[in-house]
């Protein structure tokens, strides 16, 4: 393709992201090498036309395309500039680029941060692909024959023409996790950069490596549990400070439970005109106003609360639908709430993701004991069930797939083999070869049940489904979501602790109760565990846009809904299976 060609290309991506990057748009091109960088820039740091991009270094040696925050920038730039870099602008961008000048690939796990960059180092022709470590900002790519293709949203490859073949098997894993399970993506030859890795492509030769730069390993040593407590607050108490830079108006999610409301106590701290931001319900068996009303009387700033009825979920739907990257059952609150904090003037905003997968706030951390003894159960009796009435028992088939993913499919599974082979006119056998076949999961025997379900929820449950709808979701809107739960420090400290000190008293995620009582209203820790959720239930039966591209095989899904037969996330499975087969 000519350079003109690639340009073009490069331009079009660019503009189908644009809603994530409503501020600023730059184009680099390399005609030589026949490469180009594009980028759509949302402005937080340093909100000058320095911060733009693609961002050049050492008289043009490296051009930067920077997706994310660096947290530690600050610190970093000092000792860059004691190893004598040169500085012009106020942005974590022009950081990155001097750390990679001066330390190369192991600058990468110097970062504390979420971030997915390209740096082009015009001498030696090599391209790098970043991704953090804990995986919160996306990166996608293709390397084919035609070259090197790589963006933040799948959606951007749409209009590359050679790119354009499905994956044949995205079907079936929507089917029986509810989304897409890296690195699995709609389209064959299009797939996620691991996090904590980074791929070298040699733009001369076509040849490419990938390798990690950073690994997170559940390592126990903190057995103290005193000390555990006062690391735990410090240490969080830092990430938090850490996520609240920024040049731009930014706030904190409050819906009212333990973990947000940790978050916004630590940033009120450092912050005293803090924004909140919040959605509640006229139904009370979902609404936590109350505590979220409970949480704000301890809290200085301002307090931005949203009543979400149900007729603005119709007439909002189908824009949710349209902002999917790729297909997943969640994330339609996260859309809701990102819209609000827009409309609130709001750049970015810090969120609680991170705090139940690391500190036992899901009930796989008191069934994984019990499904890791069945999963020894021989695997003919173990599928014999999958025609039970009950769905726990038809459940109990994917344990006959070892290790974590038959665990995960076990407690948060969709639909069963059969039922997907059913739905899809496939063979059974032909699914259950598939879902064995992918994603490859490492043996995480070695560790304690608890942390193996936390490592199964932070791996595969957040990683595909909470992180990635986090990022698509809000920046539909333009809006940035942080998340110190998993900032580098943090998290490092989260898994070396010993499992009997952070799992263990009467209330989920004790640890961090106590932690931080004496910031956390009563009320908030002390009450059944609601999550983050809507009465999508009696919504999506009302909904007419569900209804009208409801096909002749989802009709029956629909009519089970409506007879209170069908969990609303299966029916929404089987809804976006019909939307998506057809863009």
């Amino acid at each position: 393709m000519p350079v003109e060609g690639l340009e073009d290309a490069v331009k079009n991506m660019c503009q189908l992201q644009r809603h994530g990057g409503p501020d600023d748009e730059g184009i680099y091109t390399n005609a030589a090498n026949k490469l180009v960088l594009g980028h759509r820039r949302l402005s937080l740091i340093d909100l000058s036309q320095a911060g733009h991009q693609p961002m050049a270094y050492a008289s043009g040696r490296y051009l930067i395309s920077f997706n994310g925050e660096l947290y530690n920038y600050l610190i970093l730039k000092d000792i860059l500039k004691k190893a004598g870099c040169i500085f012009t602008t106020q942005s974590d961008t022009e950081v990155i680029l001097a750390a990679f000048a001066t330390w190369g690939v192991e600058a990468f796990k110097m970062f504390n941060g979420m971030f997915a960059f390209a740096i082009w180092d015009n001498v030696t022709s090599h391209i790098y692909l970043v991704r953090d470590g804990a995986g919160i900002k996306p990166l996608y790519f293709a390397q084919t024959a035609e070259g090197l293709a790589f963006a933040s949203e799948v959606n951007a490859f749409s209009n590359i023409p050679y790119l354009q073949q499905q994956h044949p098997h995205w079907p079936v894993y929507l089917m029986a996790y509810g989304h897409l399970p890296e690195p699995i993506t709609t389209l064959k030859h299009v797939q996620p950069l691991k996090k904590g890795w980074f791929l070298q492509y040699n733009v001369s030769t076509g040849q490419s490596s990938q390798e990690a730069f950073v690994r997170h390993s559940y390592v126990e040593h903190i057995s103290n549990r005193q000390q555990a407590i006062a690391l735990v607050r410090q240490t969080l108490s830092d990430a938090v400070k850490r996520h609240l830079l920024a040049d731009a108006p930014l706030g904190v999610f409050l819906s009212g439970g333990l973990d947000s409301t940790i978050i916004a106590q630590l940033a009120n701290k450092e912050k005293k005109d803090l924004n909140t931001i919040s959605l509640f319900f006229e139904d009370n068996a979902f609404s936590e106003k109350k505590y979220q009303d409970i949480v704000q009387q301890g809290l200085t700033g301002n307090q931005y609360q949203k009543l979400l009825k149900e007729e603005t979920f119709h007439a909002c739907f189908p824009s949710i639908v349209n902002a999917m990257d790729l297909p997943g059952c969640d994330g339609i609150n996260t859309w809701f709430i990102s819209k609000y904090a827009k409309e609130n003037g709001l750049k970015a905003v810090l969120s609680g993701i991170g705090g139940d997968e690391y500190y036992g706030g899901y009930p796989s951390f008191k069934r994984i004991q019990a499904a890791l003894l069945i999963q020894k159960l021989p695997n003919g009796l173990l599928r014999a069930g999958r025609e039970s009435s009950s769905k726990k028992l038809r459940r109990l088939c994917y344990l006959s797939i070892h290790g974590p993913v038959g665990i995960y499919l076990f407690l948060r599974g969709q639909f069963i083999p059969n039922e997907v082979a059913d739905y899809l006119g496939a063979d059974e056998a032909e699914v259950w070869r598939i879902l064995q076949s992918q994603p490859e999961m490492p043996n995480i025997d070695n560790l304690t049940p608890k942390n193996q379900a936390s490592w199964i929820e932070s791996n595969m449950y957040m990683q595909n489904q909470l992180l990635r709808d986090a990022d698509v979701m809000s920046m539909a809107h333009g809006v940035e979501i942080r998340v110190p739960f998993l900032d580098t420090e943090f998290l490092k400290l989260s898994t070396q602790l010993t499992s009997n000190v952070k799992y263990s008293g009467h209330f989920n995620k004790q640890l961090l109760i106590d932690s931080f009582k004496d910031i956390i209203p009563a009320q908030v820790w002390d009450r059944p565990k609601m999550g983050f959720a809507f009465p999508f239930k009696d919504w999506l039966k009302n909904d007419q846009y569900a209804q009208s591209i409801t096909g002749a095989k989802s009709h029956l899904y629909h009519k089970k809904l409506v007879q209170n037969k069908l969990h609303w996330s299966q029916f929404l499975t089987v809804f976006l299976m019909e939307n998506f087969a057809c863009t």
